[in-house]
């Protein structure tokens, strides 16, 4: 790989623009089954440096709490409780400054490489209330000088937080220096809440269901504190095992295990996929190992939760770090590279120094079973719903089954984006412009696409957008994945599709005032644990809906990345209704692409 340049397949640059959407996306496929998404090294030294100035910030706020030492002796110090609330709250602060999930070039981000404090900050961008008009004071899609003022004060909570001494009773834990107050955590367990009513994406990239859960155990005295805590990380890893039930996973793995830039080996990358190079379906490699993995996250939590030390302990300490460090050295896009770090420190605080302390240990159940309770309703209802619930809040991670957008914009759409809508970053295909020009961003732009068409809901993606856009689809429109959309609209994004649904076309609506047929979006919802089918909506920013139906997983799993003739079947349609009939559910439509 080069230092700065990407790897790109070798073709024809001419003769291959010429052929349609998915047989430009067929050589990228193939590259990507041996080379992953091609990202020059100078890529993965920004996110190491990345890391250690992560772990560096958590280690400089525990050594600023007075009494616990200087900043290099943290062996000595690294065990103390009040290192691990501040580490949680660092994470939290990293994340919310957008340092953490979706930064840099991995999620198309180049200049500047995150969004987040830059656009939060700023006064008349786009915020996302999860409920406007049910809840009061949240109506609007337009940032205000209060949603600003509001994030600068959570910022200011966390950063409270982080300078406190620990002055409180350690609870019977053995603690030189004690913990941190109960009352320096409420303003952050109030403001940060108080932020999400107003703007989602803000109370998502603090990735609240992670961090500040553990930030409410804190409330509680010591041992309590450690159990809960404990119980917290069961439920992540329990929750995101629940999440891979699903016939999706093994493609994560083949693209995850494709991009690992610690393999060179194409022979070894190979052996992913059923038949490379015309059959990138995963193959038994990547079967096993997703089956495997969901396994252990079942299984190693449950044993170190329950055991008490010794060598049990530590063998299953070990597995969940190897675990973390295989997704964290794979440098999987999206890049959620300081929450397996995190993890892997969580693992040794809790489970290996703090082995002893268990479920019979607890002076008071009932505030521990709320938190567990909650965190465990998320994950109930995010499977159940997951159209309604946030896959960070289901902790649907790396489970291949995804909400997910694909937008279709006309020349014309893309211009009123980048004069109507303010902004802190152009879209990624400008900012690759500027960096490598025109050919080399329309190569990585299909290595984007090439992405999400290696999952299985990519070849539904790509399959409705003909039923979206009509005989344009390929001449005609600009096709964004959703994930890139919100980006540099929102200031954040992490393979949440419920930030860039029709809450954001009604938002960009109001500002840009689309003409009919500018701006289409394919909607796709992920599929519900209990269904094999993902529902579909077709949106003309302008009209609103104009059909929605559902496609069945089997016909995606059948599919090889390039091939996107999906079956959909249409249970509503506008131009069905305006003519008096619509088709029943079960109808399928294999229509003509001018049939919109």
């Amino acid at each position: 790989m080069g230092f700065i340049n990407p790897v790109l397949p070798d073709v024809d640059y001419g003769e291959w623009r010429t052929k349609t959407r998915a047989e430009r996306i067929k050589p990228m496929v193939q590259h990507w089954g041996v080379a992953g998404f091609g990202a020059p090294d100078g890529v993965y030294l920004l996110y190491i440096a990345k890391i250690i100035g992560y772990i560096a910030g958590g280690l400089f706020f525990a050594s600023l709490t007075p009494g616990i030492g200087a900043f290099w002796d943290f062996p000595d110090w690294w065990d103390e409780p009040v290192v691990f609330q501040k580490v949680v709250v660092w994470t939290l602060l990293f994340e919310v400054l957008g340092f953490g999930c979706g930064f840099g070039p991995l999620t198309l981000r180049f200049l500047p490489p995150l969004g987040a404090f830059l656009h939060w900050l700023r006064p008349g961008t786009i915020r996302m209330p999860p409920w406007p008009g049910k809840v009061p004071f949240t109506s609007g899609s337009r940032r205000s000088v209060v949603d600003v003022l509001l994030y600068a004060v959570v910022l200011a909570a966390t950063l409270w937080i982080l300078l406190a001494p620990a002055n409180r009773s350690a609870g019977g834990l053995d603690a030189q220096v004690g913990m941190i107050e109960p009352s320096r955590f409420v303003p952050l367990l109030v403001l940060l809440p108080l932020l999400g009513l107003r703007d989602k994406m803000i109370f998502l990239a603090a990735r609240s269901e992670v961090y500040l859960s553990a930030v409410v155990v804190f409330l509680l005295p010591g041992i309590d504190m450690i159990v809960a805590a404990k119980l917290v990380l069961v439920a992540i890893w329990w929750g995101a095992a629940t999440s891979k039930l699903n016939r999706h996973f093994p493609n994560v793995v083949a693209v995850m295990l494709s991009n690992t830039p610690l393999v060179r080996s194409k022979a070894i990358k190979r052996r992913l996929h059923r038949g490379y190079p015309e059959d990138l379906r995963p193959g038994a490699v990547s079967r096993f190992l997703a089956h495997f993995g969901t396994a252990v996250e079942y299984l190693v939590p449950l044993v170190l939760f329950v055991s008490d030390g010794g060598t049990v302990t530590l063998v299953a300490a070990a597995i969940m770090v190897a675990f973390h460090l295989l997704i964290l050295t794979s440098i999987p896009m999206g890049v959620p590279l300081e929450w397996n770090v995190y993890m892997m420190f969580g693992i040794a605080f809790l489970f290996v120094d703090k082995a002893q302390y268990g479920l019979a240990d607890i002076s008071n159940p009932l505030p521990v079973a709320l938190v567990i309770c909650a965190l465990a309703a998320g994950v109930v209802l995010g499977n159940l719903f997951p159209n309604k619930i946030s896959f960070l809040i289901g902790m649907r991670y790396y489970a291949g089954n995804w909400d997910t957008s694909m937008w279709l914009l006309k020349p014309s759409a893309v211009a009123k984006l980048d004069t109507h809508v303010k902004k802190a970053a152009t879209l990624p295909r400008r900012q690759l412009v500027k960096l490598y020009g025109e050919r080399v961003a329309d190569l990585l732009a299909h290595k984007g696409y090439t992405f999400r068409a290696m999952h299985t809901h990519g070849r539904a993606l790509f399959g409705l957008i003909p039923r979206a856009a009509g005989p344009e689809h390929e001449t005609g429109y600009v096709v964004i994945d959703g994930e890139f959309i919100a980006g540099p609209i929102l200031g954040w994004n992490f393979g949440d599709g419920h930030l860039h649904n029709e809450q954001l076309v009604a938002a960009l609506q109001e500002r840009c005032h689309f003409e009919e047929g500018e701006v289409r979006v394919v909607v796709l919802d992920a599929q519900p644990i209990q269904r094999q089918r993902q529902r579909y909506r077709l949106v003309d920013a302008a009209i609103g809906e104009f059909e929605r139906g559902y496609v069945a997983v089997s016909d995606m799993l059948a599919r090889q990345p390039w091939d996107c003739d999906i079956p959909a079947h249409i249970t509503w349609s506008r131009a069905a209704a305006n003519a008096g009939s619509n088709p029943p559910a079960s109808q399928a439509a294999r229509q003509d692409p001018r049939a919109v």
